[in-house]
């Protein structure tokens, strides 16, 4: 009322704008997607996401690419690897999102309290995680940089994690930097002990 201006000035923007800046992982951003906006596609994303994952990791096993035949696709639709690969993303997900929760629940309780806050803080994570999306292209345009590439979309999936928390929570930087890592941590940890177990190879 003070300043006669809108608090989010994001409302005028063009979502292409907004979208560019997101990309930029810009806090105001993220403030307007998640609190200002309707955005009702979490989940759709969050399954688009494990798809893309299971599929790069599915064209990684040696034995999907022996047979290149292109009448064969049918075959490939029928991959069980395909579904153990998509098994394992979905594993990983929950369980850098689970270290992510307990992090945040140990270091500062008072922030989760009620299930409203558990429930947007997690729809923050998996509307953050749209840079997965960037796997299909990388795949695609497959070239000598692909592992480089790989690499810088992590980084920038956990950035955007990162940028959510801080935003959603309205913390530093610090503690959801903290977070992000301890939940990478308990995803890496999860995986090698299935790997040891003998249930992921």
């Amino acid at each position: 009322k003070s300043c006669q201006k809108p608090v989010d000035k994001y409302i005028e923007y063009d979502p292409v704008i907004i979208l560019i800046n997101a990309v930029l992982c810009k806090a105001q951003a993220y403030r307007h997607i998640l609190f200002n906006t309707k955005i009702n596609i979490h989940g759709k994303l969050c399954i688009f996401c494990l798809l893309c994952e299971a599929y790069l990791r599915w064209l990684q096993l040696q034995d999907s690419s022996q047979n290149i035949d292109p009448d064969d696709l049918i075959r490939y639709a029928k991959e069980w690897d395909f579904y153990r690969m998509f098994g394992i993303a979905s594993l990983e997900q929950t369980s850098f999102l689970f270290g992510i929760f307990i992090t945040l629940w140990w270091m500062r309780p008072e922030m989760l309290k009620t299930k409203s806050d558990f429930i947007l803080l997690l729809k923050a994570l998996l509307l953050s995680s749209y840079g997965k999306l960037l796997l299909i292209p990388a795949v695609i345009w497959e070239h000598d940089y692909t592992p480089l590439c790989l690499a810088f979309i992590k980084v920038f999936v956990l950035i955007s994690n990162s940028q959510a928390i801080r935003v959603t929570l309205n913390l530093n930087r610090m503690l959801p930097w903290l977070a992000v890592v301890f939940g990478l941590i308990l995803e890496n940890g999860v995986v090698c002990l299935f790997q040891k177990t003998g249930w992921i190879v």
